[in-house]
């Protein structure tokens, strides 16, 4: 439920970024509110109304953590524009305890239904659309709503139980449970970096958004010096953020978790909705799938609807979308093109009454082959499960590794977390400003592929195109020396050595950095997971492993659409730290990771089995 403060930045930039340039007429008349809800809690309310609006118009409604606009914007920036073009009125919310709203901001996806006097983001939606409809001058009665990241949860949490003036919405990159994925945690690996500095981001003064102030320039020395968790709260918050307490106090899927999942109430499409995720979001890839597969269980009316590109958290409202790092999109505009064809479309359908219903499932943008594909049903039935099997020999293949082989059935590394695998390439940025956060899903993997803690399996080059569209997972059979232990698996695109030509002129050469801006032999992630051992046959009660012994680890790489081009190959790294994002595993058990102290710290020897029968191997849904 946590975002970086430039996702709030481009939607209140939106209206208040270019005031400074002159216009010549204004466009929106501005409205402070207090908007009551059923508590008696007021929230900070600002309604934004078009100046020219010919008769009633619909609200679009946004509720947000981040703050809203002081004035009327003179200028509308172009990741609005489109849905500006239609007309709606403006409406954006500061969530209760956040600026001026009134109450305790307690940074919580929990809604409990049962209890019509409880408060939650689900309820205050829905007496802030009704106070809306009821208030707001020349509206239609119709309200939309939309948002990203943690706006694209309190959007989506009125699902749960929307006003009846609810009419549309699209939430972007919500997330839908802490522990199992999205923001914090990933299958309960805490992600160390993020959720520390996110709990000071929102939680160290509600009247603004506070970066952790960092005594060291590169976070991987910051967070290894730090030792063990314990230490965030004995040297430097002090029990000051209730939400960190909150984590550090639960480390398991227990009840508290299990409530803030609150997906889990989700049994149908109660409005129609526009799911958005993007491929390489680093913090809220599989939220949105979630909300669509739950919605698709009671969908008699079609009006559930999920779109994916090649976005980094919150890109599709960048002003083009044409690249993301050194990945070009080839000619296509990707976040223009979604918000101009698909976006404002589906709001004018269902607000406007203009237009026509989506007659697709789902519209994704397939990297690799860079082009927009639509669904009726996702994933496609055509898409079949086929095994990619890793070698000992550090190959990869479609044919199953053979009985009896004279070589070892396993590979072997040592992981020491004295000195843990980078993330990416130090010296590592803050999480917030976000520095190269937003592009680390997609950064070159050749930064640690030859490290002796990183097992890389490579295929030959491909004879024709391997279109995966669907849901893409790997299911590893690996050993541990120690009792716990964490086995992350990374899906990567190698492209050939000569990709694309050189960019300067043969005779002068490249010019000073030059040489590191080609995608000549990059080694482009496609899909990264984790998975934790005290976690792999339960999540509510952990377990310690059984040392030196085989065991099965599904790790799900979640939905895909890609295409690994003929003459490139494919790859697999294995490795068993990935620091700082995720927090490092003692590789001894004990009860809670947040108590571990330095000396339960330990070496261990992970091994990756490869025989017939213990086949690790990755789930591909191949596509005809």
């Amino acid at each position: 439920m946590h975002r970086r403060l430039p996702i709030a930045a481009f939607l209140l930039v939106a209206f208040t970024a270019r005031a400074q340039q002159p216009a010549t007429k204004p466009i929106f008349t501005f409205q402070e509110v207090m908007v009551p809800v059923r508590d008696g809690v007021h929230l900070q309310t600002v309604i934004l109304t078009p100046v020219d609006a010919k008769g009633p118009l619909p609200i679009l409604f946004r509720r947000t953590p981040y703050g809203v606009p002081d004035q009327a914007p003179t200028q509308v920036a172009a990741n609005l524009k489109e849905l500006e073009a239609d007309g709606y009125i403006f409406v954006i919310q500061n969530l209760r305890g956040r600026f001026k709203s009134e109450g305790v901001f307690k940074l919580t996806q929990q809604a409990n239904l049962a209890d019509s006097t409880s408060t939650s983001e689900t309820t205050d939606a829905y007496d802030s659309i009704d106070w809306l409809v009821k208030n707001v001058a020349n509206n239609n009665g119709k309200v939309g709503m939309y948002g990203v990241s943690y706006d694209g949860l309190t959007t989506a949490m009125a699902l749960l139980h929307p006003h009846p003036a609810l009419k549309a919405m699209s939430e972007q990159a919500s997330p839908v449970d802490q522990w199992m994925n999205d923001d914090d945690h990933r299958f309960g690996a805490l992600r160390e970096s993020y959720a520390f500095e996110y709990a000071v981001l929102e939680q160290a003064d509600k009247n603004k958004n506070t970066n952790f102030d960092f005594d060291v320039y590169d976070d991987y020395s910051w967070y290894l010096s730090l030792g063990p968790l314990s230490n965030i709260n004995a040297k430097y918050i002090h029990g000051s953020l209730p939400y960190w307490n909150d984590v550090v106090a639960h480390p398991d899927y227990d009840d508290f978790w299990k409530r803030e999942a609150w997906v889990s109430q989700l049994h149908s499409s109660t409005v129609p909705n526009l799911n958005v995720a993007g491929f390489w979001d680093q913090e809220d890839p599989w939220g949105p799938w979630q909300i669509f597969r739950h919605a698709a269980q009671h969908d008699p009316d079609h009006t559930n609807f999920m779109v994916a590109g090649p976005w980094y958290h919150g890109q599709w409202r960048a002003p083009t979308g044409d690249s993301l790092g050194l990945m070009s999109n080839g000619s296509h505009e990707t976040s223009r093109e979604f918000r101009e064809t698909i976006e404002a479309p589906f709001f004018r359908y269902y607000l406007h009454g203009e237009g026509a219903k989506p007659s697709w499932r789902a519209s994704i943008f397939e990297s690799g082959s860079n082009q927009w594909r639509t669904y009726a049903e996702w994933p496609p039935k055509e898409s079949k499960a086929t095994n990619l099997y890793l070698q000992t020999d550090g190959t990869l293949s479609f044919a199953k590794p053979t009985a009896g082989a004279a070589r070892a059935s396993y590979r072997e590394y040592v992981s020491d977390p004295a000195n843990p695998v980078p993330y990416r390439q130090r010296p590592i940025s803050p999480t917030y400003p976000a520095g190269d956060w937003r592009t680390w899903e997609i950064a070159d993997q050749r930064f640690v592929d030859h490290r002796p803690d990183v097992l890389s399996y490579v295929s030959a080059p491909l004879d024709h195109d391997l279109v995966v569209t669907g849901e893409v997972a790997a299911d590893l059979f690996a050993s541990s020396s120690g009792t716990d232990a964490d086995f992350i698996v990374k899906l990567i695109d190698v492209y050939p050595d000569n990709a694309t030509p050189n960019a300067w002129d043969a005779e002068a050469g490249p010019k000073p950095g030059q040489f590191a801006h080609s995608v000549n032999g990059y080694e482009l992630p496609v899909a990264m997971e984790v998975r934790r051992g005290r976690y792999n046959t339960s999540y509510e009660h952990p377990r310690a492993l059984v040392a030196n012994a085989p065991v099965e680890w599904k790790i799900p790489l979640r939905d895909r659409d890609y295409v690994f081009l003929k003459g490139h190959r494919l790859m697999v790294q294995v490795q068993s730290t990935w620091f700082p994002l995720i927090d490092r595993n003692p590789q001894k058990f004990v009860p809670s990771i947040y108590k571990a102290i330095a000396a339960d710290y330990v070496k261990a020897t992970q091994r990756v089995y490869s025989s017939s029968a213990l086949p690790s191997h990755i789930v591909l849904p191949v596509m005809p």
